[in-house]
């Protein structure tokens, strides 16, 4: 006779979401708005250097001082650092696995030779790896002052200056902002229909605000290596 086998423990809530293409979709969406929400502060915190070295490198000191006394000095920073990696690494890994799970959906190889993906696949696919190496980099440069050809730690700046005046760094920087306003324009439609904001009504307008959103924060972040290259900030 038989034993009776033990039937297999459930999956959580959370891992049977995560584990269908529903629930990826949901995670890449919620975790772009994170994502978006942190580049529209960022940007407008960037436009400080416009208005003289005072006023940028204040500004970087008063973020530090954010929470205090109940957070001690800096921890601010690290805490929004913490949630900012955490959701780059679940949308990044989302995009990853619905990638995966497209091509092995697709027909036998001949037919998938002859499949092309649209302009906004393409877009959102290789503008997502442009914009992965570029934080790298951009860590490297602005944040831990590692490459940056100044790296003086509380002068941002200056720093600012110093990375954008060199034909590499303004260029990298000014390559990928055009990558992140496409991404934008595409993801902020995905991550609409995927939250079921979008509808006949609303189409239009959304697409316009996905366009009008795209465009000031490429203009936003260009502004600045644009303005260092050129002389108007030095």
């Amino acid at each position: 006779m038989a034993l009776a086998t033990r039937p297999g423990r459930r999956p959580s809530t959370l891992s049977a979401l995560w584990g269908s293409t529903v629930g990826k979709k949901a995670a890449m969406a919620v975790s772009g708005v994170v994502m978006l929400l942190y580049l529209v502060f960022h940007m407008l915190g960037n436009l400080k250097v416009f208005f003289g070295p005072g006023d940028i490198n204040g500004y970087a000191a008063w973020l530090r001082t954010i929470g205090e006394p109940f957070l001690r000095f800096g921890w601010f920073l690290w805490i929004a650092r913490a949630a900012l990696l955490a959701a780059v690494l679940v949308h990044g890994v989302a995009a990853y696995q619905l990638s995966r799970r497209d091509l092995a959906a697709r027909p036998q190889k001949y037919a998938h030779r002859r499949q092309r993906a649209s302009y906004a696949t393409r877009t959102m696919r290789w503008g997502g790896v442009i914009l992965a190496l570029f934080i790298v980099w951009h860590i490297l440069d602005l944040t831990t002052l590692t490459v940056n050809p100044r790296g003086e730690e509380g002068h941002p700046y200056q720093n600012i200056v110093a990375s954008f005046s060199t034909w590499y760094g303004g260029g990298i920087y000014i390559l990928a902002m055009l990558a992140l306003g496409l991404h934008v324009r595409h993801g902020f439609w995905s991550a609409a229909q995927t939250l079921g904001v979008n509808n006949p009504r609303r189409d239009r307008a959304l697409k316009v605000s996905a366009d009008v959103l795209a465009l000031l924060l490429t203009a936003g972040f260009l502004s600045v290596p644009v303005a260092v290259l050129t002389g108007v900030v030095r």
